[in-house]
């Protein structure tokens, strides 16, 4: 039996798996790197440093799974989506990488749709309004603001991409991770050549593109030399993560939904046929099932509201965890069960890093709203945990509204660890939730793209059927279910009230 290696290149590390062909994690590790901020709003990364961080992640996992290098028959990537790589025609990184949370690309997000004949015309095109986390605008700043590095410029990558080039030589993407990049057909699944041409970016500086399971390229002997691995292994398209993620959810079939409450929130729901929210809340991307697509919703600071909160509010909690040898979040989570569902009418809104779905925001601020004297620190605490699930619930509505069925929600992340905030999840979306006996995410599910496309499978869904089952469902209480249903409505109309504030806000850090 074989054995296939999964690498997910983070934000804040990359991590490897070593899965056996039935699904068994034999091994795995995560080799962590910096983050850069040469500015406000601004976030950058060496790809040096994943480079180094896939070399050392995948002798350590092989290392622990206990193998030799040469059972590895395959092996799949994933990353962070939206990134943007450039090289020359050496192949070498003309600047840092910008991220997927970079924030500087405002002005060009209105120039592309200006450039592509309005919003509505360019949704009609990729699928999706121009977002400043997406890879175009930054493309669109760099030859602005960077004209000499554009002009050097030979092949713009994802940064999965550019790890499959270190490992192979070739220049390839796949369609889930190149629908964020708002330059993809999504319906025909090929570079957007009319968009393309209006916004002057040659279609050259792109790779070729694959569906996610496909074979890429192999490794090479170099690349080889520096992992420890035999040289020749195949190289799946492998997926962007939130895709990978849910090929690691087992999310492959009609009516199966995940909610994902990690750093950020991502509502993911499997879809047969390409399906458009014309209001552009949601995003429409290829999946990586052959020939599917996905629809997904994405909450920026879910979970990480309440890790803010930990950093900044939960110090104590912190000190007292390391005395009782106990993760800090058990005791937060321990405080805000002792308030009520509703907080007594005290509401969060998760907006620290302004917000995408659904309001497509950047200047979205986070804020306690309805505080009274009768609010005490257990109330702050639960209304952060409710103001993240109910955004994670703005974008199980939209994708209710585009009539998706949802038969099944599983739910995954640090909110699914949490008996609490599984049941708060239950509670506020109104549905039995379920988990998963996988919990490795995105590296799982390109560890069983790599097992599809070498043969162990035939196909995506048949390698996830095999290997991944519920372990456990909780439903939702029925008093705590009418208090959430009731909030909801509130939840979103403070949004709206505070819309028109936010850019002034704004403003004051200038001033």
């Amino acid at each position: 039996m074989g054995a296939f290696l999964g690498i997910d290149i983070g934000t804040s590390g990359t991590k490897t798996i070593v899965m056996r062909a039935d699904g068994e994690i034999l091994g795995s590790a995560t080799v962590e790197y910096p983050l850069s901020n040469p500015k406000p709003g601004w976030s950058e990364q060496d790809p040096e440093d994943w480079w180094n961080a896939v070399v050392e992640s995948t002798k350590k996992a092989i290392k622990s799974a206990k193998i030799k290098a040469e059972e590895i028959s395959g092996i799949g990537l994933s990353g962070q989506m939206h990134g943007s790589v450039f090289l020359d025609k050496s192949s070498e990184v003309l600047r840092p990488a910008i991220l997927w949370n970079d924030q500087r690309t405002a002005a060009e997000c209105l120039d592309i749709e200006k450039k592509a004949g309005g919003r509505e015309k360019l949704i009609e095109m990729v699928a999706n309004p121009a977002l400043t986390g997406f890879t175009a605008p930054k493309i669109m700043w760099v030859k602005k603001n960077e004209p000499k590095i554009f002009d050097k410029t030979a092949q713009i990558l994802l940064p999965k991409d550019y790890i499959r080039f270190r490992l192979t030589g070739t220049y390839a993407t796949e369609v889930s991770d190149a629908s964020g990049t708002l330059l993809l057909d999504v319906s025909q699944r090929v570079w957007c050549k009319p968009l393309l041409d209006k916004l002057d970016i040659p279609l050259s500086l792109l790779p070729k593109m694959h569906e996610s399971e496909e074979i890429t390229g192999t490794v090479s002997a170099i690349a080889a030399k520096q992992l420890g691995l035999k040289a020749g292994i195949a190289v799946v398209g492998g997926a962007g993560d939130q895709a990978a993620g849910a090929v690691g959810n087992g999310i492959v079939k009609r009516g199966v939904i995940s909610a994902t409450m990690g750093t950020s929130g991502v509502v993911f729901a499997h879809s047969d046929e390409m399906q458009i929210d014309p209001q552009g809340r949601v995003h429409t991307f290829c999946h990586a099932v052959k020939g599917k697509w996905h629809v997904m919703g994405c909450v920026l600071s879910a979970g990480g509201s309440l890790q803010w909160y930990r950093n900044t509010l939960g110090l104590v909690e912190v000190a007292d965890a390391r005395r009782l040898k106990t993760d800090p979040y058990n005791l937060i989570t321990e405080q805000a069960a002792e308030a009520p569902a509703g907080c007594e009418g005290l509401f969060f809104l998760p907006y620290l890093t302004g917000e995408r779905t659904p309001h497509a925001d950047p200047l979205a601020r986070g804020a306690w709203v309805g505080l009274t004297i009768r609010h005490g620190r257990a109330h702050l605490i639960r209304a952060v945990m409710e103001g993240a699930t109910y955004a994670m619930r703005d974008c199980l509505e939209i994708i209710n509204e585009l009539k998706i069925p949802i038969r099944e929600i599983r739910v995954s992340g640090g909110g699914a660890r949490s008996q609490f905030w599984r049941q708060m999840q239950a509670d506020v979306y109104g549905r039995r939730v379920v988990t998963i006996n996988a919990e490795e995410g995105p590296a799982y599910g390109v560890a069983l793209l790599a097992a599809a496309g070498t043969g162990e499978y035939k196909s995506v869904v048949e390698a996830c059927t095999a290997t991944i089952r519920v372990n456990g469902a909780t439903d939702p209480n029925s008093e705590a279910k009418r208090v959430y249903n009731k909030s909801y409505p509130m939840f979103g109309k403070l949004y709206r009230s505070l819309k028109p504030d936010f850019p002034e806000l704004a403003k004051l850090v200038d001033v």
